[in-house]
């Protein structure tokens, strides 16, 4: 089958498309046959060789934690899901023709492969971060970083549970804040100043890691109401980094129940092929993503 894969740490161009053997799903496991894979902080970070104990690595390596596909094995153990079905879910090395997964849901209704395979991380991290920060319906959530994938899972889950949020991007994603229900406001100088003039500041999220953690505790006035994904050096400043997942599972059937109900939408901004994951990273690098990058298998 085609992988992707790469035998030492460092850029873009160390990830290489070859030829590897076929995984198997082991007990508690189903395989699926991948047809989109997410592209997220996470692949780029661990294939940089960046200090992740959620995801230990030995060389060579494959690249991906997300992925939809149809389901053609299913280990030991498994019940609920059937050869042939349809799913979304997260395991490992999903660049690929053929992946594990150790947690999966039935894809919604109208939701193609591509829409399905950027949601599980996506999601499980924003409602990890929103339950780790603390935040309460009436009260208002600030999210840096607030266009890209997490951030659009944020806002739109935070708002559905009463919680005001308040996104700041880029200029050119400022509109699609406001479709989500955020105020938004831009990067840049005077942010913070910005910021305040929207509202009072309960809780915040450093979803981008572009050095404002010192701003978000000044704004919530209290480091322990602040959580970074994004900045390994927020500990410094008192604020709690989140980077191990929680229950995978119970945030995959949260979020195909907020699909199904029309209550969460994540856009696609750019699909590429599996001979395109150096270019896939190189722009996840860059930032500035209006919801999700996938592959496309």
């Amino acid at each position: 089958m085609k992988k992707v894969s790469f035998a030492e740490f460092g850029g873009p161009d160390v990830l290489q498309l070859t030829t590897a053997e076929e995984p198997h799903a082991g007990p508690g496991q189903i395989r699926v046959a991948v047809r989109a894979a997410g592209v997220n902080p996470a692949d780029w970070r661990v294939r940089e060789g960046q200090v992740l104990k959620a995801h230990p690595v030995a060389l060579p390596a494959g690249v991906g934690l997300d992925a939809a596909g149809v389901v053609d094995e299913v280990g030991e153990g498994v019940a609920g899901v059937a050869v042939g079905d349809r799913v979304f879910g997260e395991g490992a090395d999903t660049y690929a023709e053929f992946a594990v997964l150790t947690a999966w849901a039935v894809m919604p209704e109208g939701l193609s492969f591509e829409e399905a395979a950027g949601y599980p991380s996506v999601v499980e991290t924003a409602l990890r971060v929103i339950r780790e920060v603390g935040v309460r319906p009436g009260e208002t959530l600030l999210v840096s970083g607030a266009s890209g994938g997490v951030g659009s899972a944020v806002l739109q889950i935070a708002r559905e549970r009463g919680i005001a949020v308040i996104g700041t991007a880029g200029a050119a994603n400022q509109d699609y804040l406001r479709s989500l229900g955020a105020l938004a406001t831009t990067y840049g100088d005077g942010w913070v100043e910005r910021v305040r003039r929207l509202g009072r500041v309960d809780a915040a999220l450093d979803l981008a890691g572009s050095g404002v953690i010192r701003e978000l505790v000044e704004l919530t006035g209290d480091p322990r109401k602040v959580i970074s994904i994004a900045d390994l050096t927020a500990p410094e400043l008192g604020v709690r980094f989140s980077g191990v997942a929680g229950s995978v599972p119970q945030a995959l059937a949260e979020a195909a129940a907020l699909i199904a109900r029309g209550k969460l939408h994540i856009p696609v901004e750019k699909a590429y092929t599996l001979a395109d994951a150096a270019a896939a990273h190189t722009d996840s690098q860059a930032g500035h993503t209006r919801g999700r990058r996938v592959m496309v298998v």
